[in-house]
């Protein structure tokens, strides 16, 4: 058996590492935190449980995938349920609505509440999927950086599909143009921070995004999102795969322009394959120590951050759902302080998860387990105590208003997270939740590729590669890389 050690127990790492398994590799995996996952942790405190990282699940069936391939199926079950109301909404002038998982009640109610032409609606939503269609076999589920992934009956198909103003035009700038009301412009203009992007710069083909949650669904996972990386973990130990946690990887060793082992403290271990999913510059910078790193890729403008607040908090609120959005009232101006002024915007759009809403246990009886985060830039040496303690301020002074409730009296637990303390605990340089930006019509060609044109046998995965951050193409990200090491299963 050839062996196969992956550096880090992300998502991305976890479906290479069970895809390997399957296909008769010997898996380690090092992850030098208590627990699996990455950025998809847990936090608790004070009866609180809080899901620490990404809040909302979609194309289930990549997990799914992952649990056929279990040694035993039937006691590897992972249960989630699709939700009927994707997301509250609240704009500053008093206006809210749901937004149904249905596509025609979705749009009869943007029709409803703010003048919009349901067709024109459905047509969007059916164009997003045409987008997504044609293109994700080429620029999700392949190698862009193989030459084979373009001499394609797929490839072809892509380009049909794909427009040069899908690639040249902003979102922002397209959604503008399509729909009658700003605020529903506003409400699409949000897919660019999935991948934490600014939608006046990033192309318009990420207008493909909102058909994963209103045509595909967005769903709850029984447990809350930790869950998958439980889920996952156990699969890959029923495969064989051995966890070392607590295990910082010092270097990846190379021998004659190729990966052949890794070094833990003065331990060197050989390995006939690498694979990193670690961020990649960090990667760069710490594990492959003497080789030349490929700087027109690493210096690409980085992705936004994030600073998270977890409040426990005191009673319930009936008018607030699963995933809340409270917009600020000029977006623009909001993402010109994230990305040109790399400052926090003193009035920033607020995301608020309540899992308790699906899942009781994760909050003491009569009170909600609040996971608030808001957009904000990449660390670059700002001072945070001050940004923090300003935006905390105007926060609770937003939602506040909008709930006409003093929110401030109502937290009884507390826990923050900075990009410092991201950079810290994942790795990711300077904070950046998803590696570079997508902030430019290219950008998905200057992701590095999954695997070294330097070295052999040495493989990346993760969210700062391709094909990009977020749950779904992490593992797709894994998946890529387990199929250029063994093929296909």
């Amino acid at each position: 058996m050839k062996k196969v050690a992956i550096i880090g127990a992300g998502m991305a790492g976890l479906s290479a590492s069970i895809r390997l398994a399957k296909l008769g590799y010997e898996v380690s995996v090092y992850e030098s935190n208590a627990h699996t996952g990455g950025k998809v942790a847990e936090i608790t405190g004070n009866g609180f449980r809080f899901d620490a990282g990404p809040s909302l699940f979609t194309l289930p069936h990549l997990v799914d995938e992952l649990s056929l391939l279990a040694n035993q199926p039937s006691q590897n079950s992972f249960e989630y349920q699709k939700l009927n109301t994707i997301c509250k909404y609240f704009y500053p002038d008093d206006t809210e609505f749901e937004a149904s998982s249905n596509p025609n009640q979705f749009a009869q109610t943007l029709e409803n509440v703010l003048g919009e032409d349901k067709k024109q609606i459905l047509k969007f939503l059916d164009q997003s999927r045409i987008l997504y269609d044609s293109t994700k076999d080429v620029f999700l589920e392949s190698s862009l950086h193989k030459i084979k992934t373009f001499f394609s009956f797929k490839a072809i198909k892509a380009l049909i599909h794909i427009s040069l103003r899908d690639l040249l035009i902003p979102m922002a700038k397209r959604n503008i143009k399509t729909f009658k009301n700003p605020k529903t412009a506003q409400l699409f203009n949000r897919y660019a921070t999935y991948n934490g992007s600014n939608p006046y710069k990033c192309p318009s083909l990420f207008n493909l995004i909102p058909h994963l949650e209103y045509n595909l669904g967005a769903y709850f996972p029984r447990g809350g999102m930790f869950a998958i990386s439980k889920h996952l973990t156990k699969i890959a130990e029923d495969l064989g795969v051995k966890f070392m946690f607590n295990t910082q990887v010092e270097e990846i060793l190379v021998l004659k322009n190729q990966a052949v082992g890794i070094k833990i403290g003065e331990e060197r271990i050989q390995f006939d394959y690498v694979v990193s999913n670690s961020d990649i510059g960090f990667t760069y910078k710490n594990l492959l120590k003497g080789i030349k790193s490929p700087q027109k890729i690493l210096n690409q403008p980085k992705s936004s951050s994030g600073l998270v607040f977890y409040w426990g908090i005191k009673g319930e609120f009936p008018n607030l759902d699963l995933h809340n959005i409270f917009f600020s009232s000029d977006y623009k101006a909001e993402f010109e302080a994230i990305f040109e002024q790399k400052i926090i915007p003193n009035d920033p759009t607020v995301y608020i998860n309540i899992s308790s809403k699906k899942n009781p246990n994760d909050a003491p009886e009569k009170h909600e387990n609040w996971f608030l985060m808001i957009n904000v830039p990449h660390n670059q040496g700002q001072d945070w105590e001050k940004l923090i303690a300003e935006a905390r301020k105007n926060i609770l002074h937003k939602i506040s208003t909008t709930l006409m409730t003093d929110i401030s009296k109502r937290i009884v637990f507390e826990k923050i997270l900075s990009p410092i303390e991201i950079e810290k605990q994942t790795f990711s340089i300077q904070g950046a939740l998803y590696g570079n930006s997508s902030n430019n019509p290219f950008s998905a060609f200057f992701r590095h590729a999954n695997f070294s044109s330097k070295m052999k046998n040495l493989y990346f995965c993760g969210g700062s590669v391709h094909p990009g951050g977020g749950i779904p193409l992490s593992l797709l990200s894994g998946k890529i890389v387990s199929e250029l090491i063994g093929g296909k299963l």
